[in-house]
């Protein structure tokens, strides 16, 4: 008996990597259990993908990196489909729900400078140049970070911002480590920053598997990871509470602390332009309602 499973993937570097990454782990499971299986990714351009000349707050946010996998799930066309979980919607199709998710890459954001060196490398917080950010998320943290820095956003895959880095006014850009990782360029990184220095993106570093409803994925279950589900659930609760979108500043890291969960939380006030990191501790099986809480305590705050 043969199965073939049709992976729908962006058509950038990375996304092709990271849906390798999913390919990979489904034929080893193949194996193991025997049943041959012929895994296919099928890659598209996507509308986020298209439109680089717009922060993603003007042309739709989130959605614009899935709108074609949704679509070409519904339609059949692929059998599963691959993301960045911190680029997915934070309300799920309810006919594609998200099926499982990968165990997490490094979360944490990383620097990277020009490399003529005018960023100045051993004196990073006096960097008086420009900092490429493509979230408002980063860019109101990192200004705590360098003071003396302007801000300004870039669009692209990595490939092209570390082009426009090199060929453009920048003198550093900012982007998650974990894609660097996947992409074998982790010695560009000339600094990783801390989640105290800057909270991640919900879901940053995990790969989210998408599915159509009312299917068998049985034979996905030994490829997810319960850990990242739990953090998912977490943070991505938070977002949602506080109705974050993909440009929207919030940001929300979750991890394992012994039995507990520890979840820090950021909120953004948009009249008085300050923000604040909160946390809350609680069980696994507590994940949303925690994320939940932590949001609404936050927000009852400022009012």
């Amino acid at each position: 008996m043969q199965r073939k499973v049709r992976i729908g993937s962006r058509d950038s570097k990375l996304a092709v990597v990271q849906a390798e990454l999913i390919k990979a782990a489904i034929e080893s499971v193949s194996v193991k259990t025997g049943m041959k299986t012929e895994v296919e990714i099928i890659t598209m351009k996507t509308t986020g993908d298209m439109i680089l000349n717009k922060s993603l707050d003007k042309i739709g946010g989130k959605g614009l990196f899935v709108k074609e996998l949704d679509v070409a799930l519904l339609e059949n066309r692929i059998d599963l489909a691959v993301h960045s979980l911190k680029d997915m919607p934070m309300e799920q199709h309810t006919l594609l729900p998200i099926l499982g998710y990968s165990k997490r890459e490094d979360p944490r954001d990383a620097i990277l400078f020009d490399e003529s060196g005018k960023a100045g490398k051993e004196d990073w917080i006096d960097i008086t140049g420009i900092i490429g950010s493509s979230s408002k998320r980063r860019t109101i943290q990192l200004k705590h970070l360098f003071p003396k820095a302007t801000f300004q956003g870039i669009r692209g895959n990595v490939q092209t911002r570390l082009r426009k880095l090199e060929d453009e006014d920048y003198s550093a850009i900012v982007l998650a480590t974990a894609g660097l990782r996947r992409l074998g360029l982790h010695k560009r990184i000339s600094r990783i920053l801390s989640v105290e220095e800057v909270l991640p993106a919900a879901g940053q570093g995990i790969l989210a598997v998408q599915g159509r409803k009312g299917e068998d994925y049985a034979y996905l279950e030994q490829i997810f990871c319960r850990e990242s589900a739990v953090i998912a659930q977490a943070e991505r609760s938070f977002v949602r509470t506080l109705d974050g979108g993909c440009s929207s500043p919030v940001a929300a890291f979750a991890e394992f602390a012994g039995n507990q969960i520890w979840l820090r939380g950021l909120y953004y006030e948009e009249e008085s332009e300050q923000y604040e990191i909160a946390s809350i501790t609680g069980t696994p099986e507590e994940a949303e309602q925690l994320g939940e809480k932590l949001a609404l305590q936050m927000k009852q705050k400022w009012r």
